[in-house]
């Protein structure tokens, strides 16, 4: 497991995550997903609501790719990992808790992210290269 730093965590808290995804063909799918939040020091998680082709996509097995920068400061990140689904359990209804609470309908689900590799997205010459 990669893990996170606090710049990055505090990234992840202030920024918008985006979410990419492939469908069996192969397909890129890239979806903003407002609820992504740091879960550990190695994972993260977000509240599916729509039931698109990123709820599709990893419910079909597809690994994700979450990417995040800071255009004010030239610096991002880009964690690959393996999801899962909750639909149900603590974390599900936790997420069902924060959706009331913000006036949301109920989640379809809940996904964590085991982060594998971490990625810078800062540009120059490390840019896209492994950091975790």
């Amino acid at each position: 497991m990669a893990m996170l730093t606090q710049a990055m965590k505090d990234m992840i808290a202030t920024q918008q995550c985006f979410i990419g995804t492939a469908d069996a063909e192969g397909m890129p799918n890239v979806a903003p997903k407002r609820s992504t939040r740091v879960l550990s020091d190695d994972s993260l998680i977000f509240t599916e609501g729509t039931g698109g082709i990123t709820y599709a996509n990893i419910k079909r097995g597809s690994k994700v790719a979450v990417a995040v920068v800071n255009r004010e400061i030239l610096d991002g990140y880009r964690f690959i990992g393996k999801p899962t689904m909750h639909d149900s359990g603590d974390l599900y209804e936790q997420a069902v808790a924060m959706s009331v609470t913000m006036g949301l309908p109920k989640p379809l689900a809940v996904v964590t992210i085991s982060i594998t590799e971490i990625h810078s997205l800062k540009p120059g010459p490390g840019a896209g290269k492994r950091i975790a």
